[in-house]
């Protein structure tokens, strides 16, 4: 009895737990259950890592690595090529053996006995996640991987340290074990291995670092290449003393591993570096903005990883046309085109983007001013700016004549408020002539015709015809300011241009897109994209009067200093007002778009942010008319040049009344019905003859 009351209490409670608890289990089978749920678990842990293994295309990785991805033109011709983790690849018979052994002797040693991975450093590697997990820190801390997994790490994987991540490259080392020889995985290695200063690969970092090809390495210097795997910024070039230190390291790691005498380690370890660099970067990301597009549009359309499209050795056939992209990034470099930087030097900003109307294709595409970053900010494709005055077409003039207007039809050209908020849209000049015809409204770009002709079709009818222009608009842009291209997020420059191919390819809409073709490295053809099939947003007959009005834009209206000399373009001009500044003349954004049957090219030209110190001039000179016309004399001659099948409406007008006043007194209402009729044979032949042609292009598969 005394012995019962000296026992502790947290024994008693504990016995009676076990007790409780062995009743539990006899009743229950609880280790039974606990036996099989962890069995369950490893085996569909088990089937989901072989999965992951067998679907990783690990036969494809030699062809992968040894290949680069190559960009192709829309001729077939090779553009450029894309670089990641990527060198120059030699075969094992241009390696050193004295660098395969530093390797092996430094970062796995028992590489030649093992198949792809190493139990004890494994166990250890799963202990240090564990205890990292415990400790509240969910990443592990390394070791424990082999070069089989190392190579399946850099080449399948993220470098995200998480344990699930460790389980995938076990199985996957495992998977390149079963398929190739060591001689193989060592070599696929190398050529894969990063050796700082942006250098991947043994023969360019022999290059780099000692100016020899890497069959060429003596002991002493591949030491010194082994050792800058595991620390690849304390390189001879950068870091002369930790890179001998670690040198003399690796040295005696070798000899330890029998690769070297020990007798001869201390006069390696005594022979100075003998640096020199021959490395030369060849240059194949030629054009930058359009090849980061490519990229983006691989990953997000087709659902390919950054990883995959710079390591795998596809061939990415593109829409690109050489010529255009070489003029606008010429065009790009070259200030005098530009408005002066700010009064603390920041550049004003631009972007281009040049479409084929027929089948959306971007055939070339500048995203900015700014020193090339690998994917970084292309405003061509990325910003969302206000149109201005480009979307009156869109919004107001091509659903107007859809809707019973004609190009010259007489506008209300009145300063006028509408609705509850007194909405009142002023001309630039804030003159007003009460009545103006249609095409004069369109080409000088006034606000006020504008608005009273949207109100008159009814805003929902305008803003159903943005939408289908496939432009960003939301219901908060439901109201008359989308006349003057008041949207809540706004549009890019290649947003706009794929809105204008409806009106350069007869009313039907082509999406703007730039992969044609991608083939990987086995010659499979994983993407055959030709384009989607055009959608037809208007009608044949209100495009070409579209076009008939806008090539006033640059024959008399507001386009006239953005002409290219010699070539009739039709398109818009437009601009924005900087609100926080208190100069009337600020601008915010300045638009030009124009197109001729065979090309949209759309331009931009603003601050990144605009303020009082940061705004455009609203006055003419140096800016994107400028450019804009600078561009297309470079592009246009090198097209296929097709004309118009409209003339300017004004020329065709004038041209009219000219006829008329020529005519006797008696004979003037006949020969104007005359002329109406004539003019209604003529679009009624026009018509017949774009369905023949189109009738014709359907039979032949066109």
């Amino acid at each position: 009895m005394m012995q019962s009351k000296q026992t502790p209490w947290w024994k008693r409670a504990f016995r009676a737990i076990w007790e409780q608890f062995k009743r539990l289990n006899h009743r229950f089978l609880l280790t039974r259950w606990f036996i099989i749920i962890v069995l369950l678990l490893t085996l569909v842990s088990v089937t989901y890592l072989t999965v992951i293994a067998k679907t990783a295309h690990v036969r494809d990785l030699q062809s992968n690595l040894s290949r680069s991805t190559v960009i192709y033109d829309q001729n077939g011709a090779q553009a450029g090529k894309l670089y990641a983790q990527k060198g120059t690849y030699v075969n094992a018979d241009q390696i050193s053996p004295n660098l395969a052994d530093a390797i092996t002797s430094t970062e796995d040693r028992n590489f030649y006995h093992e198949h792809g991975f190493s139990m004890k450093g494994y166990g250890r590697a799963v202990l240090l996640a564990i205890t990292n997990k415990l400790t509240g820190k969910n990443q592990i801390s390394g070791g424990g991987s082999t070069i089989s997994q190392q190579l399946a790490k850099n080449t399948f994987l993220s470098q995200q340290q998480i344990l699930s991540r460790k389980f995938k490259e076990l199985f996957i080392s495992i998977e390149i074990e079963n398929i190739y020889s060591k001689k193989q995985i060592l070599t696929m290695y190398m050529n894969n291995a990063y050796f700082g200063n942006g250098v991947y690969g043994v023969q360019d970092a022999s290059r780099k670092y000692f100016g020899m090809d890497a069959d060429e390495l003596p002991v002493q210097d591949a030491a010194v290449l082994a050792g800058m795997l595991q620390n690849p910024s304390n390189n001879p070039i950068d870091h002369p003393e930790a890179a001998k230190q670690r040198r003399n390291v690796v040295l005696q790691l070798m000899a330890d591993n029998k690769k070297i005498p020990q007798s001869k380690v201390k006069y390696y370890q005594s022979l100075p570096l003998g640096t020199k660099d021959t490395f030369t970067v060849g240059n194949n990301y030629k054009y930058p903005s359009y090849f980061d597009a490519v990229i983006n549009e691989a990953i997000s359309k087709y659902g390919l990883s950054e990883k995959a499209i710079m390591n795998n050795g596809y061939k990415i056939y593109t829409n690109l046309n050489q010529q255009q992209q070489q003029s606008f990034q010429t065009d790009f470099k070259d200030p005098s085109l530009f408005p002066q930087n700010a009064a603390d030097g920041t550049k004003v900003q631009a972007a281009s983007v040049a479409l084929n109307p027929k089948t959306g294709g971007v055939q070339a595409v500048v995203g900015g001013r700014n020193k090339d970053v690998f994917r970084g900010f292309n405003r061509a494709t990325d910003i969302k700016r206000q149109p201005g005055s480009t979307m009156k077409p869109l919004a107001v003039y091509a659903p107007a004549l859809e809707n019973g207007f004609k190009y010259d039809s007489e506008l209300v050209n009145k300063k006028l408020s509408y609705g509850k908020n007194h909405y009142t849209p002023k001309n630039i000049n804030d003159v007003y002539t009460g009545k103006v015809p249609m095409y004069q409204a369109l080409a000088q770009s006034l606000n006020a015709p504008a608005v009273w002709t949207l109100d008159q079709i009814g805003v929902n009818k305008g803003y159903e015809a943005v939408q289908k222009f496939n432009l960003p608009v939301t219901k908060k842009d439901d109201n008359l300011a989308l006349a003057l291209g008041g949207l809540s997020t706004g549009v890019s420059p290649q947003q706009l241009a794929g809105a204008y191919t409806a009106f350069a390819n007869q009313g039907r809409l082509t999406k703007p897109f730039y992969i044609t073709k991608i083939v990987d490295s086995t010659g499979k053809t994983i993407v055959q994209n030709n384009g989607s099939t055009p959608t037809q947003v208007m009608s044949k007959n209100t495009a070409r009067q579209m076009t008939s009005m806008m090539l006033g834009v640059f024959n008399y209206g507001t386009g006239t200093t953005a002409k290219p000399a010699g070539y009739q373009v039709a398109g818009k001009t437009g601009s924005t007002e900087a609100d926080n500044s208190t100069d009337a003349d600020a601008t915010r954004d300045k638009w030009v778009v124009g197109y001729t049957p065979d090309v949209v090219v759309a331009t931009w030209e603003g601050f990144d942010s605009t303020n009082s110190e940061h705004h455009l001039e609203n006055l003419s000179g140096t800016g994107v008319n400028s450019l804009f016309k600078h561009q297309m004399e470079q592009i246009l001659p090198y097209t296929e040049q097709h004309q118009f099948k409209v003339q300017d409406t004004a020329t065709m007008i004038a041209a009219k009344n000219s006829r008329q006043n020529k005519v006797t007194p008696g004979g003037s209402e006949w020969m104007q019905k005359a002329e109406e009729l004539n003019q209604k044979l003529l679009n009624k032949g026009t018509n017949l003859t774009d369905k023949a042609i189109e009738k014709a292009r359907s039979f032949l598969g066109f």
